[in-house]
């Protein structure tokens, strides 16, 4: 599996808690996915198939993932919205989700609005767009760095940000500066040298825990390698169910010490 498959499967399973759990606690709410220009984080020229077996861009399979994953919570959307925002550089994806809506026949409450540019110009503004102030907002963002202005955006907000590795400590940084008081950030490698840095921002601890879960759920399988981006000595750690204590009894240590 690729980089960008971990990060996908990691994506739906944070959805499929998050989303009716912020379902059942407004009558509306706002998710957001945006990538910058291809080459930011991942490598868009890696093609995946979609449910009909057709070739799609990874950042184009993300978002008809979530898109799916969306539609089987029908019985939740009866009674509340849903606005699905997605914004990132092609044009057809719009066009794309359409086709998977009819596919799915997804209920009128769950809206998509599609913006074709930069996320880091458009994100804060199709937040606005979307009506999503004083609502449950996630947003899952591929860029270059941490985009800023969004924690006013929704209530509670959340962002999932996929980032280049490296440079951990000032990212989080960002993040706490733009009023999230927590974060956790971790790196994946891939057998083929591909990596990328995954971080969630948000001001709950049950989210953490939630985000924790899914990262120790994703396929064990998939060839790809996970470590604390703040070890010092680089540590790889197996995706596994029962995670290996080693970078826990460190930590402890070094903060004992």
């Amino acid at each position: 599996m690729t980089i960008a498959g971990v990060t996908r499967e990691l994506l739906v399973r944070y959805l499929d808690v998050w989303t009716p759990a912020a379902l059942r606690s407004a009558k509306r709410v706002t998710f957001a996915y945006a990538w910058s220009a291809p080459g930011t984080v991942e490598d868009s020229h890696t093609s995946t198939k979609n449910a009909n077996g057709d070739s799609t861009e990874p950042h184009a399979a993300t978002a008809e993932a979530a898109l799916r994953g969306f539609a089987e919570f029908d019985d939740l959307l009866r009674a509340r919205r849903l606005t699905y925002v997605v914004v990132g550089p092609d044009g057809d994806i719009g066009r794309h989700l359409e086709g998977v809506q009819a596919e799915l026949r997804t209920p009128a409450n769950l809206a998509v609005l599609t913006l074709d540019g930069q996320p880091e110009q458009l994100l804060t503004s199709a937040m606005t767009a979307a009506g999503s102030g004083g609502a449950p907002l996630l947003v899952c963002a591929h860029v270059a760095a941490p985009i800023e202005g969004l924690h006013g955006a929704g209530r509670p907000v959340e962002q999932i940000v996929v980032l280049p590795p490296g440079d951990w400590i000032r990212q989080r940084e960002t993040l706490h500066a733009n009023g999230f008081a927590l974060t956790t950030g971790v790196e994946f490698l891939a057998a083929n040298g591909d990596a990328c840095l995954v971080s969630l921002a948000t001001d709950r601890a049950n989210s953490l825990d939630a985000f924790k879960n899914a990262l120790w759920s994703v396929d064990e399988y998939a060839g790809v390698r996970y470590r604390d981006p703040t070890d010092p000595g680089g540590h790889l750690q197996d995706i596994s169910l029962e995670p290996h204590p080693g970078p826990l009894r460190r930590a402890l240590l070094t903060h004992l010490g």
